[in-house]
């Protein structure tokens, strides 16, 4: 298992701040199923992380992207506002 800096991973991400997001970001991808750039060597999602920092392989550009559950989010609010006042106008509607 190759050892880690973060001077390694300094040289591809800007600073200390922007690592800790990238690199939990990352990791979060990978403990979820995400496809490794590198190869796994018994490591932690965590450590893989760095390892793709630190080689390139990974960069801040996975900050920038809206995750499609997010969108997915959003579009379910919007059909439950919908929902909710057609339920509400029919339970006026019975009430009366």
């Amino acid at each position: 298992m190759a050892r880690v800096t973060v001077e390694d991973c300094l040289e591809n991400v800007d600073n200390r701040f922007e690592l800790v997001l990238v690199a939990s970001k990352r990791a979060r991808q990978l403990a979820n199923g995400a496809e490794s750039e590198l190869e796994w060597e018994n490591d932690k999602p965590t450590v893989l992380a760095l390892r793709e920092i630190a080689e390139n392989k990974v960069n801040a550009s996975i900050l920038v992207d809206k995750p499609a559950s997010l969108i997915d989010e959003n579009a379910l609010l919007g059909d439950q506002d919908a929902a909710s006042s057609a339920t509400q106008s029919d339970w006026s509607t019975t009430t009366s």
